[in-house]
């Protein structure tokens, strides 16, 4: 997409950033409207504070998505361990779905794991997000079965790994 820009957020994006987010976790059917989840993804704020905030914008400067990376012992962390890089909340709003925002932010995620020098980059995804799935196989992440897990009863999340070189 030649017109999507990538870059860390600011605090002026935590807004959007927090609406886009509950917009796609909805239109997935993964939170309801009065979820305690759906509240934790409009929190930008804490993330933006306790994590970093990628933001993929058009040319006119609207939020399309955006993702969360997480270090490992930070409070956003739920897999990562040493040497490690974690993402979470990967989200694209309805009107730019197929446009390769989610694949361009995944790939923003890998230089910034490249950067930190680590040796993989891990996540844990909702086993309905199945679009998710794909796009993480076709770039080439691999399922981590041992480290599935429920955060609640019914809710299984399924964790998935992408080795860097070293």
């Amino acid at each position: 997409m030649a017109d999507l820009i990538i870059r860390p957020a600011t605090e002026a994006d935590l807004h959007a950033v927090g609406s886009v987010t509950v917009e796609a976790y909805r239109a997935d059917g993964i939170v309801g409207s009065h979820d305690d989840y759906a509240t934790q993804l409009a929190d930008a704020v804490s993330r933006f504070r306790d994590a970093e905030l990628i933001v993929a914008q058009d040319e006119s400067g609207t939020v399309l998505g955006s993702v969360t990376v997480v270090h490992p012992g930070t409070p956003y962390a739920e897999i990562s361990r040493p040497g490690e890089l974690e993402f979470r909340m990967l989200a694209v709003s309805e009107q730019a779905r197929g446009r390769g925002v989610g694949e361009t932010l995944v790939r923003a995620v890998l230089d910034r794991a490249r950067e930190a020098g680590v040796t993989h980059v891990v996540l844990s995804s909702s086993e309905k997000m199945t679009a998710a799935h794909r796009l993480y196989e076709r770039l080439g992440f691999t399922r981590l079965p041992e480290r599935d897990w429920s955060p609640l009863p019914g809710i299984d999340l399924r964790a998935y790994a992408y080795g860097l070189p070293v």
